[in-house]
């Protein structure tokens, strides 16, 4: 039998699940334009400056980040030396890559930012190196709240 013949043959309700499962499908995490990104960021310090990093993040950054469309999702430090006195590590979130392209370049172009990062670096940078990583959710990954 064809496959049209065999489409035609089928009652409509019949394809109903195979819809709602399709539909379901589209809304599950992943790679694509319109997929929540989540940015993983590792901050190395110079020596002696992680905790005015971890004040200007507590009083001005996050709330910057949320300012521009830059979601705040978790901050960690290591409990283990070396880095445990010279990292910061968070993860954020963006609707897309095209989003967090354009969400960097406003908070980057914001003067309240440029304000506080010049105040907090006037003794010297705080940062010496950024490392960030782009990620999406698997399929089996459990939902983020």
């Amino acid at each position: 039998m064809k496959r049209r013949t065999l489409l035609q043959s089928l009652p409509a309700a019949a394809l109903l699940p195979a819809a709602a499962w399709a539909s379901s499908e589209l809304e599950k995490p992943g790679p694509g334009p319109t997929s929540t990104v989540y940015e993983l960021r590792v901050y190395h310090t110079y020596d002696g400056k992680l905790d005015d990093l971890l004040r200007r993040f507590r009083e001005h950054t996050m709330q910057l980040f949320e300012k521009h469309g830059i979601k705040n999702i978790a901050y960690w430090t290591p409990t283990d030396e070396p880095l445990k006195s010279k990292t910061l590590i968070y993860i954020i979130a963006h609707p897309s890559r095209e989003a967090a392209a354009a969400n960097w370049q406003a908070f980057r172009d914001d003067p309240e930012w440029q304000s506080v990062r010049d105040k907090s670096e006037a003794n010297g940078k705080l940062v010496e190196k950024i490392d960030s990583t782009y990620l999406v959710l698997t399929d089996f990954s459990p939902p983020l709240r």
